[in-house]
């Protein structure tokens, strides 16, 4: 039975706070009302005043993108997020099917919270999701996957100069740079933050 997000035996833990001055990348924040992700947190000391924090977070609910400054002493309010530790099963239409592999749950996830990401998503791949109040609203995607070239042009004597790289696809059907050496049927390592080719698996 899927939980729709409902996320059974994920409890929800709550509120608390701390100082802006430990605000870091990653962190969820209670933000008019509603529980956002900081997605970008800079801290500025200037000469003359009070040392302040400027951040961009992002709506878990609706994805739109703030700006805020926070004064280094203010207390800013924290989402308790619980993180749970999922396995993919199978895309059906615009939601992802993943499994508890503890518990057996099932759960429907959105494509939107991959932020694009999903184009790496393979059977049994395992990775972290964020949970608020019974919603996932964040994943730990892997940092780099390990992929098959499924296809791949061999590199012409004359282009080695001019095109150092050359665009394979992998089994997940993305198409992505990889240098003029790379065959059909190798297994790479792939960036997923950046697209880029990492180095032979």
């Amino acid at each position: 039975m899927l939980a729709y997000l409902s996320a059974q035996g994920v409890e929800y833990s709550g509120m608390s706070t701390m100082r802006a001055n430990q605000l870091k990348t990653g962190v969820f924040v209670l933000y008019k009302g509603q529980p956002h992700a900081v997605v970008k947190c800079e801290f500025y000391f200037p000469g003359k005043g009070s040392a302040f924090a400027r951040t961009r977070m992002k709506n878990v609910k609706t994805g739109n993108v703030y700006e805020y400054t926070f004064k280094s002493a203010e207390m800013v309010e924290t989402v308790d997020v619980d993180t749970v530790e999922l396995q993919y099963l199978y895309k059906d239409g615009d939601t992802y099917n993943f499994m508890n592999p503890r518990t057996y749950d099932q759960f429907e996830v959105p494509a939107s919270i991959f932020e694009g990401k999903d184009k790496y998503l393979m059977s049994e791949m395992k990775m972290f999701f964020n949970f608020y109040e019974g919603e996932a609203i964040g994943v730990r995607f892997p940092l780099k996957v390990t992929v098959k070239v499924i296809e791949a042009e061999e590199a012409s004597a004359g282009n080695t100069v001019n095109a150092p790289k050359k665009p394979v696809k992998i089994e997940t059907g993305v198409e992505v740079m990889a240098p003029l050496f790379i065959k059909q049927g190798e297994t790479i390592i792939v960036d997923t933050e950046t697209d880029e080719y990492v180095s032979r698996a």
